[in-house]
């Protein structure tokens, strides 16, 4: 159950969007997420003309966000909200299928996550993403994951690059399977009750 579906986007959800960890997805989420994509692009140092570009990303994403999922239009966009809207834009598609926004967003997540700016997630960063996201108290689980992820050209350039990235964070939110690569994209998950 940990790698369903279901509780993939349960984890989009608490672990990536849901900022203040209040049950809910709105605006404010997505103004410190575009603080916090500031500060960890910057390594701690912040810049004012980065922070207004990730504003225009995280804000662009949240309108569209809002636009498809915020179905009683409250401002509030719920977990049950936000899979239904997943179900419908991303589900079966490929990366350059999804909303604008979200393709923004995946791709500054990548920045975010590829610390030495390398163009490649090595070990090392998707071991520091993943501790940085939720509690683990077992290394090894997640080397394990993160060897389930890569496929043998990911391990020949020691990582994963942008467009694969891309590649499996599609999958993530779009394939039903529970047994593809993808499941792994962010490390092992645990079944996650919001």
């Amino acid at each position: 159950m940990a790698y369903s579906w279901d509780n993939r986007v349960s984890f989009v959800v608490k672990y990536l969007y849901d900022t203040d960890n209040n049950g809910y997805l709105d605006e404010r989420d997505f103004a410190c997420l575009a603080l916090r994509a500031t500060i960890i692009e910057g390594k701690g140092e912040f810049s004012f003309s980065r922070l207004q570009e990730y504003q225009h990303i995280m804000l662009s994403l949240w309108e569209e966000i809002a636009e498809l999922a915020d179905f009683n239009k409250d401002g509030k966009i719920t977990t049950e909200e936000f899979k239904q809207a997943v179900q419908q834009c991303c589900m079966g598609r490929r990366y350059e299928d999804f909303p604008q926004a979200m393709k923004m967003f995946i791709d500054s997540n990548f920045k975010m996550v590829d610390l030495n700016d390398d163009g490649v997630i090595g070990a090392d960063e998707y071991r520091f993403n993943c501790v940085t996201k939720f509690a683990i108290d077992d290394i090894e689980v997640v080397d394990e994951a993160f060897n389930n992820l890569l496929s043998d050209d990911d391990r020949r350039r020691g990582g994963l690059t942008l467009s694969r990235y891309q590649e499996l964070y599609a999958q993530f939110l779009g394939n039903p399977d529970d047994k593809c690569p993808a499941i792994y994209l962010f490390g092992p998950l645990a079944e996650f009750q919001l």
